[in-house]
């Protein structure tokens, strides 16, 4: 049973960086399309990047474009979200999922499995 496990976030001001990781056990992190959604308190889960399972192709929602990197190191198991020029608006618990699709996918419920989350909060 494949199993995702965060870890990256914290605190930081805004501007700053993070770099959020995902772990994939239990299965080849290859075989799946990886995304990172967030969700702040009293707001819907929204979808942050996704990625490809070789790793050449991205998607991003608008707000993070230029300040947000999803990438992958499949020998690693591990997929990241680089997060650069952060702002207040980008606080929220962070998740990694999981989705057995062919292709990129957007939607949350096109993921499969998903991690616990990670703390993102991004002081002003």
């Amino acid at each position: 049973q494949v199993q995702l496990v965060e870890s990256g976030g914290g605190l930081v001001q805004a501007g700053g960086s993070l770099r959020l990781s995902c772990v994939v056990s239990g299965s080849t992190s290859s075989s799946y399309v990886m995304g990172w959604f967030r969700q702040a308190p009293v707001k819907e889960r929204e979808f942050v990047a996704a990625i490809s399972r070789g790793g050449r192709g991205t998607y991003y929602t608008d707000s993070v474009k230029g300040r947000f990197t999803i990438s992958r190191d499949n020998a690693k198991n591990t997929v990241y979200l680089q997060m650069i020029d952060v702002k207040p608006k980008d606080t929220a618990v962070y998740s990694c999922a999981a989705s057995n699709s062919p292709v990129i996918v957007t939607v949350p419920r096109a993921y499969d499995t998903w991690g616990q989350g990670t703390q993102v909060t991004v002081s002003s």
